[in-house]
């Protein structure tokens, strides 16, 4: 596996309420942004949808451009290049043909270049209990490919929200050498709750990979509302910064991909894969 880099730096993830206005949403993020990088950080992170949280499907797409025509995109490349920084946009809505949406993650580099591109995978596809329904896949293209980039200080591998309860793309990801992973959300309330913590917790140990996570939070104009709780998490499990409840802030954390090596060090379990069969004369019903 790829080794990571020495360098110590400082990643923040920037924590947002966004709405119905596309514009209104990016330059409220570009002014995050832009104090984050203010305050010395390195890798600068935004949440799932950046650009838009609406519904209707039709008002989203009524709203929203394919990537080489989205005004968020544009404005992120300037925002790279003007600060010289490394600039995740956690996801953007954006025009994905055939009728559908992408949920795409850009990375874009200090001259304002994508360095990749990510279509969240995994589509949240659920009714809750309090009686919330959330169908992403009759809005969007799922993407089919695990997705990563180098860093000056190491690998990043790219997820997003819903993604984070699949732990193979994750062990995928840690396999090809990636150091940090990103999880840019927009949890609810009651999922938040109740497993947010622990299945970000959960994937930086069993990957031994630092976790970026930032995320929307508050009460959205048409009606959601997200957990918030931006994280960033160490290899060993710990939480080096919680955002809160806040709708509009960021947190930053010094990373030193030198505790990769030793969490893996410790726990090399990313060496330990095993193929099992399934026991003669186990009834095979439940999985049928």
């Amino acid at each position: 596996m790829k080794k990571p880099m020495a360098t110590s730096f400082n990643a923040a993830c920037v924590q947002m309420c966004s709405g119905r206005d596309p514009q209104s949403n990016i330059e409220i993020a570009a002014e995050l942004v832009r104090r984050a990088a203010g305050d010395g950080a390195d890798l600068i992170m935004t949440p799932e949808m950046t650009n838009i949280i609406d519904s209707p499907r039709s008002s989203v797409a009524a709203k929203v451009q394919v990537e080489e025509n989205c005004p968020a995109v544009a404005k992120f490349a300037d925002l790279a290049a003007e600060t010289g920084k490394h600039i995740l946009a956690g996801s953007f809505g954006v025009q994905a043909g055939a009728g559908k949406l992408a949920n795409r993650s850009l990375l874009f580099a200090p001259d304002g270049t994508v360095l990749a591109r990510y279509d969240k995978a995994h589509m949240f596809d659920v009714d809750l209990p309090n009686g919330e329904r959330y169908r992403e896949s009759s809005t969007f293209a799922a993407g089919d490919k695990v997705v990563f980039a180098d860093l000056p200080w190491g690998r990043l591998g790219l997820t997003i929200c819903y993604d984070v309860r699949f732990a193979y793309q994750y062990r995928m990801l840690a396999q090809q050498g990636c150091s940090f992973i990103s999880v840019p959300a927009a949890f609810t309330v009651p999922t938040g709750t109740a497993h947010w913590h622990i299945l970000l917790r959960a994937r930086a140990i069993e990957t031994g990979c630092f976790i970026f996570a930032p995320a929307q939070s508050g009460s959205h104009e048409e009606g959601r509302r997200t957990y918030g709780h931006g994280l960033i998490v160490s290899p060993w499990g710990e939480v080096l910064a919680d955002a809160g409840e806040t709708t509009s802030g960021i947190v930053m954390a010094e990373i030193d991909p030198a505790k990769v090596v030793q969490a893996r060090s410790r726990i090399p379990a990313l060496l330990h894969d095993k193929a099992l069969g399934i026991a003669d004369g186990v009834s095979q019903e439940a999985a049928e």
